[in-house]
């Protein structure tokens, strides 16, 4: 509950709540080391010992479900509880792009999700070529950055629908997710379409399977790290050993 609090006055949505309440509940090694003291000074019986040790074992097998339950739970929330969606409401000032912001950014620009070491290195690159591009990044601190250098961005989860609204998907040119999100990518692709179908959609994966299965969904142009590595490294292989021109 105090976890809960916290994440809400910090302004993040109610899935950020739920994950970060659900993370820190899991019994960690400090338990063990105030168990181990307890046991030492005589404040904890043996037996209590053997329940720390099951608790621990039973939390860390049902992270897993519970960590995979986290996003249609919230879903179930938000559809069925006014105060669910009291609590995910935008109260972050870095939710929405200021009103200030020019006409450039809000029509035909790149939605950027990400700004990670690969999303960082997308918008170098955007911004040497002049083509305006929108940043939606769940690290607000990353967010308050970008707006001091006057870099357009929302803070939020990208699969929530309201973030990439507020970053304008309806009239952009394109959607990057620059995140391996293979979690809410799909809800991030059925935003973006519902709300803009002749958009262009652009993702990428680090997990091999999920690249073909991607595909296979027709979801957008899919780039698997090591595949365009491989291809990066062979292309320069083959320019090396390429027969020379004839003089």
């Amino acid at each position: 509950a105090i976890v809960f609090g916290l994440v809400r006055l910090l302004g993040y949505p109610l899935r950020v709540m739920l994950l970060s309440g659900i993370l820190l509940s899991q019994i960690g090694e400090f338990s063990f080391i105030l168990a181990g003291l307890g046991l030492t000074l005589g404040i904890l019986p043996s037996e209590g010992l053997s329940l720390v040790l099951a608790g621990a074992l039973i939390s860390i097998a049902l992270n897993p479900l519970v960590f995979a339950s986290i996003a249609p739970v919230s879903k179930w929330l938000l559809e069925r509880s006014a105060t669910a969606r009291r609590f995910n409401s935008r109260v972050d000032p870095y939710a929405e792009l200021p009103m200030s912001t020019e006409r450039k950014y809000l029509e035909g620009q790149v939605v950027l999700v990400g700004f990670g070491r690969v999303g960082r290195r997308i918008a170098d690159a955007l911004e040497e070529r002049g083509i305006p591009y929108v940043v939606a990044e769940q690290n607000r601190e990353i967010v308050e950055s970008l707006r001091k250098k006057d870099i357009p961005a929302v803070s939020g989860d990208a699969s929530d629908p309201v973030v990439l609204v507020q970053a304008h998907i309806a009239q952009a040119a394109m959607l990057v997710v620059a995140t391996p999100d293979s979690i809410n990518v799909r809800q991030m692709v059925d935003t973006a379409r519902t709300l803009n179908p002749e958009i262009e959609i652009v993702l990428r994966t680090h997990n091999e399977d999920e690249s073909v299965l991607l595909r296979k969904e027709n979801l957008g142009t899919v780039f698997y790290g090591e595949e365009e590595l491989a291809r990066g490294m062979t292309n320069h292989v083959m320019q090396r050993f390429a027969p020379k021109a004839a003089a």
